[in-house]
């Protein structure tokens, strides 16, 4: 079976050395181990060193050199505006709070569509449409607080 064992950035490759894509949604997109076919049939081992965000156009590169193009598949989400910044403040704290998933897109956050979230953030004030786009949460952090916690001195 071919191997994917490194990714090159968006732009940053040759696309004349693609020889398929694959769509994978957000979930899919962090990944550092999995089987994969691209949309022209091609099957491959995604064999990285660590688990990597894949971002939409990144070049998987295969062990024979050409490359496999990654692409966001079309999630159902919601977007949600705010009236202030300060709102759009509160609706994330809150959203993140529930370690929600949010993507920040121009002055708006997208989730993916849960009515619960979706009714919560009504009645915070948002506004709210349903729409479909490729999803790309912000990055989570580690949470570690980075320290020895061992105090005895």
């Amino acid at each position: 079976m071919r191997r994917a064992t490194a990714v090159k950035g968006s732009g940053h490759w040759d696309v004349s050395a693609q020889i398929d894509q694959v769509a994978l949604d957000a979930v899919d997109r962090y990944r550092r181990r999995m089987v994969l076919t691209g949309d022209a049939g091609t099957r491959f081992l995604l064999d990285l060193p660590s688990a990597t965000m894949l971002g939409d156009g990144d070049g998987l590169v295969l062990d024979s050199g050409s490359i496999v193009r990654v692409t966001g598949l079309v999630e159902p989400l919601v977007e949600l505006s705010a009236s202030t910044p300060m709102a759009l403040v509160r609706l994330a704290w809150h959203l993140g709070n529930r370690h929600t998933d949010v993507q920040i897109v121009a002055g708006k956050l997208r989730f993916r569509r849960d009515h619960v979230l979706e009714d919560m953030a009504r009645q915070l004030g948002a506004s709210s449409a349903a729409i479909e786009a490729s999803f790309v949460p912000e990055p989570s952090t580690p949470h570690g607080t980075g320290h020895d916690d061992d105090h005895r001195g």
